[in-house]
């Protein structure tokens, strides 16, 4: 897809993200989602809409998002940490196929992590292969990719990428994306859920606040516009190690 140094920068970088400590962090959030689904299962609850509201609005919110964030920092940002990235950008390797090669393998390992888990737990909580449980993979496939633009490109740009990360998470994400309105238009997370929702076909339990259309069309604008400027800082960066 990338060529020959594509592929090269792809397999170094799953080689190396899968093999560091901070990899053991990345089952932990789906392992949580699975556990929490499981105990909730057997409890037996009342309420029919449980599955859509723990696996949509936690699985989305907090999650997804977690799991992409641990992940879309590591592929980039320990080399910014440690300046060897100053190696990388020292060969005639466009800018370009170094973002997307470190891109498709964040975006890999969260749907791995993150989008089958999501999938295991939906299967749990409806007792089989149901619309819900479709919907939410879709959507968390969907979110992958959208959140590990974003999180790449915060690596590139600030060598506090994690921190920045929780906070959007944390703060955006789980707090303002459900519960204002306007800022439903500026959320991964809405996004995820507007594409789960077109197979679901549950909005209210999923708290999905926009169309498909709207959900589809602004996740694309957000995803090329944070590779976009992810690959343009990347090109500026100096022998420094900083990101303009």
């Amino acid at each position: 897809m990338f060529g020959v140094q594509g592929r090269t920068i792809a397999s170094i970088t799953l080689r190396a993200t899968v093999g560091r400590k901070r990899a053991l962090l990345f089952a932990i959030p789906p392992l949580i989602l699975i556990v929490v689904t499981l105990l909730i299962k057997v409890s037996h609850p009342s309420d029919p809409s449980w599955p859509a509201q723990i696996l949509g609005i936690f699985g989305f919110s907090v999650v997804l998002p977690l799991t992409a964030l641990i992940i879309g920092t590591s592929v980039l940002g320990a080399e910014v940490d440690d300046g060897s990235i100053v190696q990388l950008l020292a060969t005639p390797v466009p800018r370009s196929v170094v973002i997307a090669s470190k891109y498709v393998v964040a975006t890999v390992l969260t749907m791995i992590f993150a989008a089958i888990p999501e999938l295991v737990a939906g299967l749990i909580a409806t007792g089989g292969v149901t619309k819900l449980a479709v919907g939410l993979f879709v959507g968390a496939l969907a979110g992958s990719v959208m959140y590990n633009a974003v999180f790449v490109m915060l690596s590139v740009l600030t060598t506090r990428a994690i921190a920045f990360g929780l906070l959007y998470v944390l703060i955006w994400e789980s707090l303002l994306g459900n519960l204002v309105s306007g800022a439903k238009l500026l959320s991964i997370g809405q996004y995820s859920l507007g594409v789960a929702n077109t197979i679901a076909h549950d909005a209210t339990a999923l708290n999905a606040g926009l169309s498909a259309g709207t959900a589809i069309t602004m996740g694309v604008i957000v995803t090329a516009a944070a590779l976009v400027v992810a690959t343009r800082g990347l090109a500026s960066f100096s022998l420094k190690g900083d990101a303009i």
